[in-house]
C-alpha cells in the first residue's frame, strides 16, 4: 500500500512539474487571434462561469427598472459598451471578432446572467478576457443603470432604442466578413 501511494505522489508531482516547465517555456499560446483549444474553452469558460456564479454577492438592482433608467442605461452602454457587445443595427461589430474568449453580442443573443452577476461582471471585469472592471471609471448606480438596460433587451421602449440609433445622416458600421448580422 505504501508504495502505490508514493507511487500516486510521484505522478502528480511530475504532471505538476510537466505543467509548470510547459507553461514557462512559452509552449502555452496566448494569441488573441487563435482559436482556442476546446479544452481551454472548456476549463476557462466553466472557470469564469463558477466564480461568478459563487462570488457575485447575491444583492437585488437597488435601483428601480424605469424607463428613465433604462434610458439612462442605453447612453451608458452606447458610450461604454457597445463598441464591443454591439447594437440594435450593428449586432455584430468588427471589433469584437478580435477577442478570444469571443464577446457576447447581446443584440444577436440577449445577456442570459441574473442582473448580480451582470451587475458583478461589469463592476469587476474578467481577467484575460478583455473585459474591464468598470468600478473606477463608473459608479455603482450607472453600473446598476446598464445592467437594467441588459435585462430590458429583448423589450426595450422605444426612447432607449432611439438612444442606440446612429445620428441622422450616418451609416452604421457593417458587421465584420463571414458574421451574421442578425439575432
Amino acid at each position: 500500500m505504501r508504495n502505490f501511494l508514493l507511487g500516486i505522489i510521484v505522478t502528480l508531482l511530475a504532471l505538476a512539474i510537466g505543467a509548470i516547465w510547459y507553461t514557462r517555456t512559452g509552449r502555452v499560446n496566448f494569441q488573441a487571434d487563435q482559436t482556442p483549444s476546446a479544452a481551454e474553452r472548456w476549463f476557462a469558460g466553466g472557470a469564469s462561469d463558477a466564480y461568478i456564479e459563487r462570488n457575485a454577492p447575491r444583492v437585488r438592482n437597488p435601483i428601480p427598472a424605469t424607463e428613465q433608467n433604462v434610458i439612462a442605461g442605453a447612453q451608458l452602454y452606447l458610450n461604454h459598451c457597445a463598441g464591443c457587445h454591439g447594437t440594435p443595427l450593428s449586432p455584430a461589430t468588427q471589433f469584437m471578432h478580435s477577442f478570444n474568449p469571443p464577446v457576447p453580442a447581446f443584440f444577436a443573443s440577449a445577456p442570459d446572467m441574473s442582473d448580480n452577476q451582470n451587475f458583478y461582471v461589469i463592476q469587476h471585469g474578467i481577467r484575460f478576457s478583455g473585459m474591464p472592471a468598470w468600478n473606477k471609471t463608473l459608479t455603482t448606480q450607472q453600473i446598476w443603470q446598464i445592467t437594467i438596460f441588459l435585462s430590458a433587451i429583448p423589450n426595450l421602449p422605444p426612447a432607449a432604442k432611439k438612444v442606440l440609433e446612429p445620428p441622422a445622416g450616418t451609416v452604421p458600421v457593417p458587421p465584420a466578413p463571414g458574421t451574421r448580422s442578425g439575432s
